[in-house]
């Protein structure tokens, strides 16, 4: 029996699920601020719900970014925390991938898209994996010719500047789920994550820029 808990807090809100060999045994997906305070007695009660205890856990998957500076924070440092206190391996999954594994459309081209709240976003195309940040019109010249479904929260502005740009796209709008994030840990399977946790260490947050910041006089800027 292989055991996964599946944290997410990297865009809004937070998601935790138990899957137990590829099956769902219990989830939750709340949506919110305060995820420090809120995340762990979720975890409790998720974990209460699947009928398993904490010390059955082989792996633990959690979202590592792009997506809010805080939220990737409080979910890596949990999933950090019980990681090493369980002595189970840590997965991190980027979050553009687990979305673009969410859509239910496979006939055209699949973009993952979190709204950066700077007048951009943070996508991922296709195949390809890493992620990257570009405004609504960059995208529409990156998709111009291809028909496109738009993965993600929040997504209806980008789809409508798409549309506007003459790209043929549509929405599907999803929150990242952590049974798919549980999944993705197991299916890349909990030696290789192992083995990647003694090598690399432990996984760390992404981001695509610095943090935002608001300064003394109401300003905003970029800190790396």
């Amino acid at each position: 029996m292989t055991l996964v808990l599946g944290l997410d807090c990297a865009i809004s809100g937070l998601g935790v699920a138990v899957v137990r060999d590829g099956a769902c045994l219990a989830s939750l997906r709340e949506e919110g601020r305060d995820q420090a305070a809120r995340l762990l007695p979720v975890v409790a009660s998720v974990l209460r719900d699947s009928g398993q205890n904490r010390s059955e856990l082989s792996l633990i998957a959690v979202t590592v970014g792009p997506g809010s500076f805080t939220g990737v924070r409080v979910g890596l440092a949990a999933a950090r925390g019980l990681a090493v206190g369980l002595g189970v391996p840590l997965a991190g999954l980027v979050t553009t991938s687990v979305l673009k594994t969410q859509a239910a459309t496979r006939d055209r081209l699949v973009i993952a898209a979190i709204d950066s709240r700077l007048g951009d976003w943070f996508c991922a195309i296709g195949e390809e994996a890493a992620p990257f940040a570009v405004t609504a019109s960059g995208l529409a010249e990156r998709l111009r010719g291809r028909a496109s479904v738009i993965v993600g929260p929040d997504i209806g502005p980008l789809v409508a500047q798409l549309a506007a740009a003459g790209v043929d796209a549509m929405a599907e709008v999803a929150a990242v789920d952590p049974v798919a994030v549980a999944r993705l840990g197991l299916a890349v399977g909990i030696d290789a994550w192992r083995a990647r946790n003694e090598s690399e260490g432990l996984p760390r947050p992404l981001y695509l820029r610095g943090v935002s910041v608001t300064l003394p006089d109401g300003a905003r800027r970029i800190v790396d």
